[in-house]
């Protein structure tokens, strides 16, 4: 069973040191072995302690989707930031472009001839200093060009003085039932296609990078050179309803208190309520997943409703109803969006309180 330490105010997330240092240790040795580097998406954590972890086990640098966590994350001590977005660049984005590409090594995304065009012509002289990888859309419809279209934007961005260092995907079709396999399929054959007419178009291909929680192990490193799971380092409930992480893998949960019970009749369920509503889960619940989170110590029972301070959670038969003040520990949906609800987060090992640690990119949307 799980504990919650006594001086914990529910609800508020918990971090499993030790579970997550067994997680990022394991992502690491996979991709090594592989071949590929590992370019962690730091937007799921958003804490500099979690990204100094990974780092130390070898990420070749850290992927973040916005200019503002590359600026948490390089304040910090990070040198190689991959800002993995579509950006559009005017003149106060140039300028703190400008200022990171002082300290780190930065790349940035693009997908489109006139975005690139806008990014050179605001960055003026410091363009050759920022790598752009072109977006290809490798199957999940959402931001990139297709495999074909790359190298005209490629083209465009070499005129407008970036430095065309390859392509990348996210390959996020994957994250539905039987489909990682097939998500990583496709990625690689759409990330193939577009470094080879880049390369014969003559762009130098240095970066082809892909990779998602869901994939990420099975990226082949015959096409890609890198990897950007995010997920991983602390699992959620899709990710284990996905059969791509266990329970035990689980590193974040929220600690919650039964505030209410009901042992139900013809009428209505057998249910409890939580503390923990939607202001720190979250509200995603994909159409095929089978609730709004599960519980960490009663997989059968379900997180049927959420409001804002309240979850519903229909009890399986046979099974005692927790009591009124009973702490339990949920797992999230989508860890990415329960992080970013909470100023910080409690740091447990060994179920004692061992440190609380700032979500200090939280709120940096620009």
């Amino acid at each position: 069973m799980s504990t919650i330490p006594a001086e914990i105010d529910t609800p508020d997330i918990l971090v499993d040191r030790d579970v997550l240092e067994r997680n990022i240790e394991r992502m690491a040795a996979a991709l090594r072995a592989k071949g590929l580097g590992l370019r962690p998406h730091a937007k799921t954590h958003k804490m500099p302690e979690v990204a100094a972890r990974q780092l130390a086990a070898g990420a070749v640098g850290l992927t973040v989707a916005t200019i503002g966590e590359a600026e948490v994350f390089a304040e910090h001590g990070a040198t190689d930031l991959f800002i993995a977005y579509p950006l559009w660049i005017g003149p106060r984005q140039a300028e703190r472009l400008r200022r990171l590409g002082a300290t780190a090594r930065i790349a940035i995304g693009t997908d489109s001839a006139e975005a690139a065009e806008a990014a050179g012509r605001h960055l003026g002289a410091s363009a050759a200093d920022i790598e752009v990888l072109v977006e290809i859309d490798s199957g999940h419809h959402r931001s990139g060009v297709r495999p074909e279209q790359a190298v005209a934007v490629a083209r465009a961005a070499a005129r407008a003085g970036l430095r065309v260092a390859g392509v990348f995907t996210f390959p996020g079709h994957g994250y539905a039932p039987g489909m990682p396999a097939k998500a990583a399929e496709e990625e690689q054959q759409a990330l193939g296609q577009a470094a080879d007419l880049l390369a014969a178009a003559g762009f130098e291909v240095t970066r082809v990078s892909g990779g998602s929680t869901p994939t990420a192990e099975l990226t082949g490193a015959s096409t890609a050179t890198e990897a950007r799971p995010g997920v991983y380092v602390f699992g959620d409930a899709q990710q284990l309803e996905l059969g791509r992480c266990r329970t035990a893998d689980i590193a974040l949960t929220v600690a919650a208190t039964v505030v209410s019970r009901h042992e139900g009749d013809d009428s209505t369920p057998r249910r409890l309520v939580l503390d923990a509503g939607s202001k720190v889960l979250g509200g995603d619940r994909p159409a095929w997943t089978t609730g709004f989170g599960r519980l960490m110590d009663h997989p059968d029972a379900r997180i049927t409703a959420l409001s804002e301070h309240h979850a519903t959670v229909v009890w399986p038969a046979g099974t005692d109803l927790p009591a009124l003040g009973a702490r339990l520990r949920v797992i999230p949906n989508h860890v990415c969006v329960a992080v970013n609800l909470v100023d910080d987060v409690a740091v447990v090992s060994g179920g004692e309180l061992v440190d609380r640690w700032r979500v200090a990119a939280r709120g940096r949307n620009a």
